[in-house]
């Protein structure tokens, strides 16, 4: 448990990093130098990259939103980060929706508990397959529109759906372990799946809004809803007498999203 606590701490501060490289990237793009090229932009995803597999781990040892909601922490970094990148302060009401969303996280972490119940594959794979292709559908949409929360939302569940996928895979360490039983399993598509539209839309926030506003959508986004469909389809537990903070965490954190969501992104020179 400590060595997942551990590695969704690592996961925390490279999704930060990732982010505001990412945002940088976005920024420097232009039409004859679009941001698939942009170095920035292509570091940030390799950085994420490594963020998800240090994720990717604690899913293996500790449950769906427990492990989201340490990253959440990085609402904090990325808020902090991308408002000095922007030479522009953080007002008022987005300080207090930041410290909302990581007092609410603090929360629903801390609700989590220990046990790990078996996984039924058959119903989970209907469903996260459905969801993809949705939630795929869904991002291709939104990105003929210039509004960037609902792109961080989207984006949100994508991650959010990988890391489901994670947390049900059938996965044997040490000895057990196979290439070929790994690739045989829908899961393992999945994973990718999800990570391939959730990072498209994340890119796309960035893209249209504020670093700091943009990544709390989309980390409380990760955090609550792939969390609750933990509990319901994976049976991630909630600690005995834990469900009251945990429901008042993710009321928190959503509230302070919704500030977030509202308030409008500061104006800055595109970089040529």
């Amino acid at each position: 448990m400590l060595i997942g606590l551990l590695l969704a701490l690592v996961a925390m501060v490279l999704n930060s990093v990732g982010a505001l490289l990412q945002a940088d990237g976005s920024r420097r793009a232009t039409r004859t130098r679009p941001v698939a090229v942009q170095p920035r932009f292509l570091a940030g995803i390799l950085v994420d990259l490594v963020a998800w597999l240090c994720a990717a781990v604690a899913l293996r040892q500790l449950p769906v939103f427990a492990v989201q909601a340490v990253i959440g922490g990085s609402i904090a970094l990325t808020a902090v980060a991308g408002a000095r990148m922007n030479e522009r302060p953080l007002g008022r009401n987005p300080r207090i929706a930041v410290i909302a969303c990581l007092a609410g996280l603090v929360l629903v972490a801390a609700s989590a508990g220990t046990d790990r119940p078996p996984v039924q594959s058959e119903t989970v794979n209907v469903v996260l397959i459905a969801t993809l292709l949705v939630l795929a559908v869904v991002v291709l949409v939104l990105r003929q529109f210039p509004r960037a929360w609902p792109l961080a939302l989207a984006a949100g569940m994508g991650f959010g759906g990988s890391s489901l996928a994670v947390r049900a895979a059938h996965v044997e360490v040490g000895n057990g372990f196979s290439v070929m039983a790994l690739l045989g399993q829908p899961t393992t598509y999945l994973v990718i799946g999800f990570w391939v539209v959730g990072m498209i839309g994340y890119s796309a926030a960035l893209s249209r809004g504020d670093v700091g506003s943009v990544t709390a959508v989309f980390v409380v986004t990760e955090v609550v809803l792939p969390g609750i469909i933990g509990i319901v389809l994976l049976g991630d537990p909630v600690r005995d007498g834990w469900v009251w903070p945990f429901v008042l965490g993710l009321a928190i954190a959503v509230a302070g999203v919704v500030v977030l969501a509202r308030t409008p992104p500061p104006r800055r020179p595109r970089v040529k």
